[in-house]
């Protein structure tokens, strides 16, 4: 259960202090729990840091300086501001609450007690141990920056900031989960990003009430994405800091979470979720041809295999120049059975390819389209167009920019591909309706999901549809995401 602390002054007298922080964060018990005590001018001060967390060799800078006090200060009535002034730091903070010295301590400051003053000082000497930034390996992109976000929220927060130095970028820093503590960055640009929505992503994040982030963003999401039981992505991740930095400016929402690579982008759309990197370093036209082929493979992924399925079981639709669509024997197992038993093998395939040590994944790939699919076909599991249908489909997911997005339209498929092998081509028309009807209703933050397609909006549709030269969309109209007028009205 979540526990709310109560603030605890500081004590004047540096025993008390010192007592506290033994009690609650289990000093000369944890390893990494430091302590140091010097004397200053006759005057008792306590150093308390993480080892891990900092940086050595600034505290030991510190410790220098102020060490070196006693050779050149004799006034012992204003040992703590000579002490303020001996510490070199470009961040420096004070504080009166003990329980604000133990979380910042075990977010890799250091903290400062001097024996007859009822405050302490932070000291930001954070060194997090992390990764250096490199390409995400689900982003890649043929021309572009190979940098990406980090598990290091400071790193995070400088990758933004050094493609958006705009005084008007804001990165405001929050705290989530009653014991893990941990930092929330919310990035937007003020005069872009709505304020309403600004306001009300930092009111959801206020009243998470949680121990600790186990999954760190998509702990994040859960509580602040309704509703929770929705199939597709309401919100879009990415590791790359270009696209990113390319949402702010759009009026978008960053949530950056430590301790996670992925940042999370709000609100986002269908449309969000298909567009890729690429599509934006290659010429106008051909990034134009790119998107489309995007899309059309993405189409095929929904709704090849139950369309397929309808003619396969229903030749009477197909005209006679089509009459070679569909399988030439019956088979041991029915049709619709077959996609879905191949659908599956695919999703075990990818998994165990996630779970494979990389030398062996090629390998298992390769047994796995060779061997298994070929002997399938030879015992009568499976015909050959179900294979090639099957495996069309598959790759229009692995098309798709965004997983979370592939698995969900994979989910879709799915349930067209029942509802047509249970009543044939009503079946198909009344899944595709409640398909789209069901897409139509989805709101992310009061915000239409297929927006601009609907509710239809030209000028941002024409921005999905065509990669426009940056010289002719050099301005801001509302063509990225919805404003308040597309919004459902707040409760």
């Amino acid at each position: 259960m979540s526990q709310k602390q109560t603030k605890n002054p500081i004590y004047t007298k540096i025993e008390k202090n010192e007592q506290y922080m033994r009690d609650n964060i289990g000093l000369e018990k944890s390893y990494d729990v430091e302590f140091r005590e010097i004397i200053i001018l006759k005057r008792k001060v306590q150093l308390y840091f993480v080892n891990g967390l900092c940086d050595s060799s600034s505290i030991q800078q510190i410790m220098r300086q102020l060490v070196e006090i006693n050779d050149f200060e004799t006034n012992t009535k204003k040992v703590p501001e000579i002490v303020e002034n001996r510490i070199i730091n470009e961040q420096l903070e004070r504080t009166k609450s003990l329980d604000e010295t133990v979380d910042q301590m075990l977010s890799g400051l250091l903290i400062v007690f001097v024996d007859g003053i009822d405050y302490a000082f932070i000291v930001d000497v954070r060194n997090y141990p992390g990764r250096p930034p490199k390409e995400p390996d689900t982003e890649h992109v043929v021309r572009g920056s190979r940098d990406g976000y980090t598990e290091n929220i400071i790193e995070n927060t400088a990758l933004t900031r050094r493609r958006i130095r705009d005084a008007r970028l804001r990165q405001e820093i929050l705290k989530v989960g009653e014991r893990s503590k941990t930092d929330i960055c919310l990035s937007y640009i003020s005069d872009i990003a709505d304020p309403d929505l600004v306001k009300e992503v930092k009111e959801r994040l206020a009243k998470i009430e949680v121990d600790g982030l186990s999954m760190t963003d998509k702990t994040i999401e859960e509580f602040i994405i309704d509703p929770k039981w929705k199939a597709y992505p309401l919100v879009r991740y990415t590791e790359r800091p270009d696209v990113a930095a390319t949402h702010v400016m759009e009026g978008h929402i960053l949530i950056i979470v430590d301790t996670s690579p992925s940042v999370i982008i709000l609100p986002a759309t269908f449309f969000h979720h298909v567009q890729h990197a690429e599509e934006y370093r290659e010429t106008p036209l051909v990034g134009t041809i790119i998107r489309w082929s995007r899309f059309i493979a993405i189409m095929l992924s929904i709704f090849l295999l139950p369309f397929w399925l309808l003619l396969a079981t229903d030749p009477s639709l197909l005209p006679k120049e089509l009459s070679f669509i569909g399988p030439k024997e019956q088979g041991n197992i029915p049709i619709a059975l077959q996609l879905i038993m191949a659908d599956l093998g695919i999703e075990f395939l990818r998994m165990a390819a996630i779970y494979t040590p990389t030398p062996l994944a090629t390998s298992m790939g390769l047994i796995a389209a060779v061997l298994i699919g070929q002997i399938a076909i030879d015992v009568g599991m499976f015909g050959p167009e179900t294979i090639l249908y099957v495996s069309i489909s598959a790759v229009g997911i692995f098309v798709t920019p965004s997983y979370e997005l592939g698995v969900a339209n994979k989910i879709a498929r799915w349930f067209l591909i029942a509802a047509t092998a249970l009543f044939g081509s009503i079946g198909f028309v009344a899944g595709v309706t409640v398909y789209m009807l069901y897409m139509i209703q989805i709101r992310t933050l009061r915000t239409p999901y297929l927006w601009p397609f609907i509710p239809f909006h030209a000028a941002g549709l024409k921005a999905i549809v065509f990669r426009v030269p940056k010289p002719y969309s050099n301005k801001r109209p509302d063509i990225v995401h919805p404003r308040n007028d597309y919004r459902q009205p707040k409760p």
